[in-house]
């Protein structure tokens, strides 16, 4: 039995314009009547963007108006998993096509709002603005028709109503006429993220502890012996080992429990891990614990010493009454001050 042949396939290729490539793809191109999306070739034949950042770049450019657009949203869309869609989504924002910035609502709330851009290049060119000035049309000259010998003239059709145009109020004198307000020019298209030629920060060095003792010396060294018995990823040189010893004697330093900085380098560790000694520096230098505090700094401060004046028993009366020595209360003393002043009068 023969095979079967696709026979629209097969005319198709017939209709193709041009003898066909002896190599290589060919194309057959049918006309887009409804639900197509423009690509321009600058971003499907783009150099310097992935094959994925593409293919998301232009699923997102075929969504309607106010579509969620999302990580999480692309991933329930696409079969792509969660990181490679993040990372596409950052090769779109280094290159311009894609711009997320947080937007306050009027309820204190604070949302992100993602625009995506088909040309950014475009963008970048200063737009003309001169005011288009509506041209007359020419008319279309009209071919004269073949001289016979029976020429009939067709009938001309009637004329087309024509609408009255309403005049145009004149201007006062010495008033001028309204100018037309003149755009304003588009604000460039800047991308948040530097491209990826930019210069980078330079890094943090490594901690150094304030003395590397044989002690600390030592016990940071098999720290880092040891971590390839709990992660066989890190089964380290001896140059990285004494590289990285001092990092890891600052936290012993610093009270640190051996099991606590095991943990700290080798939980959580990305899938596939392509660089160990990069990632023991990051995180020696980027989780570093402060010192421990010392009693001083956490004894309560102390409060301001409260002065209490003792109760004390008048003499004549035995009024209780406030005062640093005993003695009288000062109804007491008032009443000896009168009687005093009553003898020396009376003398």
């Amino acid at each position: 039995m023969d095979t079967q042949q696709n026979t629209a396939l097969t005319r198709a290729l017939a209709e193709v314009p041009g003898p066909l490539p002896t190599s290589g793809v060919i194309h057959i191109t049918l006309p887009h009547t409804d639900r197509f999306t423009v690509v321009g070739n600058h971003l499907a034949q783009h150099p310097d963007l992935s094959c994925t950042a593409v293919g998301l770049a232009v699923r997102i450019q075929s969504l309607p108006q106010g579509t969620e657009v999302s990580i999480k949203a692309l991933t329930a869309r696409c079969q792509e998993g969660e990181r490679r869609i993040a990372a596409a989504l950052r090769e779109l924002e280094a290159h311009g096509y894609l711009q997320r910035f947080r937007h306050r609502l009027p309820g204190q709330k604070v949302i992100t709002r993602t625009v995506f851009c088909n040309q950014p290049a475009a963008l970048l060119r200063p737009r003309s603005q001169a005011p288009v000035a509506a041209t007359a049309q020419a008319p279309i000259p009209i071919p004269a028709p073949a001289r016979s010998q029976t020429h009939v003239p067709d009938p001309e059709p009637d004329p087309a109503p024509v609408r009255p145009v309403p005049p145009v109020p004149p201007v006062p004198t010495g008033t001028s006429a309204p100018e037309a307000p003149v755009p304003l020019p588009a604000p460039p298209f800047v991308p948040l993220v530097p491209p990826p030629t930019a210069p980078k920060p330079p890094r943090p060095p490594l901690p150094q502890p304030g003395t590397l003792t044989p002690e600390l010396d030592r016990a940071a060294t098999a720290l880092l012996s040891d971590l390839r018995r709990h992660a066989p990823e890190f089964t380290l040189s001896e140059g990285d080992i004494h590289h990285l010893a001092p990092a890891v004697a600052t936290w012993l330093e610093r009270d640190a429990h051996p099991d606590t900085i095991r943990r700290t380098l080798t939980d959580d560790l990305p899938q596939p891990l392509r660089h160990p000694v990069k990632l023991l520096k990051h995180r020696l230098t980027a989780l570093l614990p402060p010192p421990l505090p010392g009693a001083c700094d956490l004894a309560a401060p102390a409060r301001p010493r409260v002065v209490v004046t003792p109760f004390q028993t008048c003499d004549d009366c035995d009024r209780a009454f406030r005062s640093p020595d005993p003695g009288h209360c000062r109804d007491c003393r008032e009443t000896r001050e009168h009687r005093g002043e009553d003898a020396r009068v009376a003398a």
